[in-house]
């Protein structure tokens, strides 16, 4: 406790958990008075070198005035942090404020001089790193702008951690010494090394749970059966090519073996490193295995435990704790209640799950939030990994249970890089943190493909969510837009993952569609129209067909820059079995591998017992002669003449062919509908290359400090305020976005005046909550010319709807006329600051027709959001109507856009109508809160999910 001279309580906010370099983690706090006898240990087993570097002079022990001024601290002049595991501590990090004088200083001066001291066998694990992205974010919060450091020039270490920080800084030298001086405010390049770090960090923190060289089953139950006995009897059979221990504390001490495998009563008793341990124990005996792996140096945990957050308060509290006290040792957990974690490489072969049959090694990773949707994905992999010329299969797969500490972030960080890895597919029933998820996604997705099945948008019991506010359907949108592929079904998840997984990217929509199957290509024709693909007319190669003609013809269509994928649709000939299967899938491979940059499906339709039955039968089929099967001249598909007149092509060179795994589908609507998906991620690859930009054209009209100081005024007023009508023109009139002029009309002599003062003709409008944006209610008149009409119009709708004081009445200039858009902009707690559009009216609201961007939104993101919408078409002459002036429009969303980004404050924007003419536009309605941001982790230092 702090004494009654500390002039701020504990800052508890202050605490974090941290992943460092080497994947392992930390827990970064505040250093107290109460930590004394821990800052004299740590010191101690500090290196005299090290101590010199601190210090710049030989300083072995610390004097008992040392002790006390670094572990009494004010936490605004004075803070100390420390890095703890197992509670002792491993690192210090610690500033004093100093005026321009040099001198100890209080507020508004706003620089700091700050200093580390790492244990010498913590060094190279990003220690100071993470204290300086936690003591910087500190110093900011108690108004310090800059640090400054002295360190020795041998002391390089130090000063990479602080030159490689990517802050805006300046160096000298003088008397020997390094000074480093460096600005607090984070830069592009500044948050462009902390999310490397933190890349690099979690990525290998789940290294380490996936490569184990050493793994403990602890619960293993003495008889077979149970669930320990499982995953022990799992790790074994999938020949794991580390060590392997059986732990149980009810074992014999005689017992030093079970089915072979070596057998202790504790963790404690293994001789060597144990890298992973699979708890399989129940969840009140999980503390003592912690406790005991933490102190033998387990690097991680698999938790299979149930009976946490998923059975209620009790649990949750359980494994609030269960995350504290693995973290405390620096173990990062998968679950509790997880089915377990596989990884399919020849050099680990780690089967440690409860999935009854290991999946075929492959090139997919796999993270399902549910057990049971793990099991369900994994039993389709490995029914549908053997396509028609090949395998495919997994490369790890993670089920995180109630994921307490190791979520889809984590491992999708650690698939970024991972070389083994081609395709992400994720079964998600919550995300945790959306915002971050959306970054790196985005991040992952223009690397390789990542799909994503998503749950209805109500976490399960035991997962910690953030509360958003917005729809399920909204998040769907933004995941879509950071390049996520979004299916319904884990049947589309593995449709669309093998399809990705095994071809390349198709370059286009145009789809070529051949097979021995008319009525089956006309439905695979009629798929890709719905689609939105622009197929050919299928080539019938008729039932008569040998793989041989199947060769011809694919190759054929392969060779046609025409098109930019192929359908192959096949019915097995009947009484062909196996051995014609077998002969058209090297058909199909042979003629694919001599054009690999193309995607190629295969539509299979099994008849199963009905060929054996028809077997005896005569063929139906019309016989055809030796050779590629013939056309007749009046036949519907003869368009496609000129596919099959282009000449077959030449073998490419050896080094372009590569074994082709043609997926296979048992409906042409699957196959389609992977496809589908395949051509709108490769086209978003495409456009992500080059990303677009903000106009600076917009740059001349904005005056982002008249914004900023208006804004200060305003919020002293209050936390929460929404602004009034002139307000809100004045603060939207700085970034350039005029709002029509409207005018109160109390009485209809006043809307006479207001009407004068605008000038004829005007708008008559009642904008009182429940008639507002509602002209089909009869609330608005337009086009009123004269003072006659407007008396009129006055009387009518106090007549209607009440008095005027219910009404609110307003008198408005008449815009052009044009199509009625809705501008939105909203700040989301979980996803972060979101920019919507729409075409107002009841249609639009009634189909949920709104597009949705992430803010800042650059200009191709503009466009695109003015276009996504199903209504788009009104907006570029649909039906012979003028088209509108959709670029004023993409301007206006890129000024709403810029003013959220730069001021956190407004934290909603709504532009209601806004009418786009065919020359201009006019924002007939706006309103804007205002309110402290929301905190913003992503600007912040690296954390944990805090527990």
């Amino acid at each position: 406790m702090q004494s009654a001279s500390d002039r701020h309580e504990y800052p508890a906010h202050w605490e974090a958990d941290v992943v460092l370099r080497d994947g392992g983690t930390a827990r970064i706090r505040p250093i107290t008075v109460d930590d004394a006898d821990r800052l004299v240990s740590f010191y101690e087993q500090v290196s005299d070198e090290s101590k010199y570097y601190r210090f710049f002079a030989p300083y072995p022990r610390l004097s008992a005035k040392d002790v006390h001024r670094f572990t009494h601290h004010d936490f605004v002049d004075r803070v100390g942090l420390a890095a703890t595991v197992g509670g002792e501590f491993i690192a210090t990090v610690r500033y004093d404020r100093i005026g321009a004088d040099g001198m100890a200083a209080s507020a508004p001066a706003d620089e700091a001089e700050v200093a580390f001291l790492v244990q010498d066998a913590h060094q190279g694990r990003g220690v100071a790193s993470a204290l300086l992205e936690h003591i910087g974010a500190v110093a900011r919060e108690r108004g310090i702008r800059r640090f400054a450091a002295e360190v020795l020039p041998a002391n390089v270490k130090m000063i990479k951690v602080f030159t490689d920080a990517g802050y805006t800084q300046k160096r000298s030298f003088e008397d020997g010494v390094v000074r480093l001086e460096f600005d607090l405010e984070p830069t592009d390049r500044s948050l462009a090394v902390q999310y490397a770090r933190e890349q690099r960090a979690e990525s290998r923190s789940v290294q380490r749970l996936l490569t184990p060289g050493s793994v403990a089953v602890v619960g293993v139950g003495r008889t077979p059966g149970g669930v320990g006995r499982s995953v022990l009897g799992n790790i074994r059979d999938y020949g794991f090519k580390g060590r392997l221990y059986a732990v149980n504390k009810a074992f014999p001490d005689e017992q030093k073996e079970l089915d072979g495998i070596p057998a202790h009563r504790s963790v404690r008793d293994i001789d060597g490193p144990v890298d992973l341990a699979v708890v399989a124990v129940p969840a009140e005996q999980v503390p003592e295995v912690v406790a005991e792996c933490g102190a033998h140096g387990v690097q991680g945990l698999v938790v299979l435990s149930a009976g946490y957050a998923e059975s209620g308060p009790e649990g949750r509290e359980r494994q609030r704790e269960l995350v504290r006290h693995a973290r405390a040792y620096g173990m990062r957990i998968i679950g509790p209640n997880a089915f377990g974690i596989i990884n399919t490489s020849p050099g680990v072969r780690l089967n440690a799950s409860l999935a009854p049959e290991a999946p075929r090694p492959g090139r997919i990773g796999l993270f399902a939030q549910s057990g049971a949707i793990g099991i369900a994905l994994l039993s389709r992999l490995h029914r549908r990994g053997a396509g028609v010329t090949g395998e495919t299969g997994v490369s790890t797969f993670v089920s995180s249970g109630n994921r307490a500490d190791v979520s889809g972030n984590d491992v999708l960080q650690y698939w970024y890089d991972d070389p083994h890895t081609d395709v992400v597919l994720m079964y998600l029933e919550s995300i945790g943190n959306p915002r971050k998820f959306t970054r790196l996604a985005r991040r992952t997705a223009a690397a390789k493909p990542l799909v994503v099945v998503q749950g209805a948008g109500t976490a399960p019991q035991g997962h910690a969510v953030r509360a958003t506010r917005l729809p399920h359907t909204t998040v769907s949108a933004l995941l879509r837009q950071a390049g996520v592929i979004r299916v319904d079904t884990i049947t589309e998840l593995v449709d669309t993952g093998l399809l990705l997984a095994r071809q390349p990217l198709p370059t286009g929509p145009d789809v070529a569609i051949l097979g021995n199957s008319e009525s089956l290509g006309l439905l695979t024709y009629d798929a890709c129209v719905a689609e939105g693909l622009r197929p050919s007319t299928p080539l019938d190669l008729t039932t008569a067909a040998a793989p041989e003609d199947f060769h011809v013809a694919l190759s054929r269509a392969l060779a046609d820059d025409a098109y930019d994928a192929v359908i192959v649709t096949a019915i097995p000939a009947v009484g062909e079995g196996s051995a014609g299967d077998a002969a058209l899938a090297e058909a199909l491979r042979s003629a694919a591998e001599q054009v690999p940059g193309k995607p190629v499906l295969v539509v299979h339709v099994e008849l199963g017992g009905l060929a054996e039955a028809l077997s005896a039968a005569t063929s139906t089929a019309p016989q055809a002669a030796a050779g590629p099967p013939t056309i007749r001249a009046d036949h519907p598909f003869r368009a496609l003449d000129r596919l099959r007149a282009t000449p077959a092509p030449a073998e490419p060179p050896a080094d372009e062919t590569r074994d082709r795994l043609i997926p296979a589908y048992p409906a042409a609507e699957r196959a389609v509908r992977a496809l589908a998906d395949a051509v709108q991620y490769a086209q978003w690859r495409r456009e992500a290359a080059e990303p677009g930009k903000v106009p600076e054209s917009i740059d001349a009209a904005i005056d982002e400090k008249g914004a900023a100081d208006l804004i200060d005024g305003l919020l002293t007023r209050g936390q929460g305020l929404t602004l009034g009508s002139e307000e809100t023109c004045e603060l939207l009139g700085t970034y350039g976005i005029q709002v029509h002029r409207a005018l109160p009309a109390a009485t209809a002599d006043a809307a006479v005046q207001a009407a004068a003062a605008l000038g004829y003709p005007v708008a008559l409008k009642a904008t009182a909550p429940h008639l507002r944006h509602r002209a089909d209610l009869g609330g608005v008149r337009l086009d009123l010319a004269d003072e006659e009409q407007l008396r009129r119009a006055y009387a009518e709708l106090t007549e209607l709807f009440g008095t005027p004081d219910e009404l609110r009445p307003v008198v408005q200039g008449m815009a052009p006329r044009g199509v009625d858009t809705v501008i939105r902009a909203v700040i989301d707690p979980a996803a972060g600051a979101v920019l919507s559009f729409g075409l107002a009216g009841a249609a639009s609201q009634l189909l949920g027709d709104t597009a949705h961007r992430l803010i800042p939104v650059t200009d191709r993101e503009a466009a695109t959001l003015v276009r996504s919408i199903r209504t788009a078409p009104l907006l570029f002459g649909w039906r012979g109507s003028t088209p509108v002036d959709t670029p004023a429009l993409e301007e206006l969303l890129l000024r709403v856009s810029r003013l959220v980004d730069d001021h956190p404050e407004v934290v909603a924007v709504t532009l209601e109508p806004v009418v786009v003419a065919p020359r201009g536009l006019s924002v007939l309605g706006a309103s804007v809160r205002l309110a402290p941001p929301p905190a913003r982790d992503d600007l912040g230092p690296r954390t944990l999910p805090a527990y």
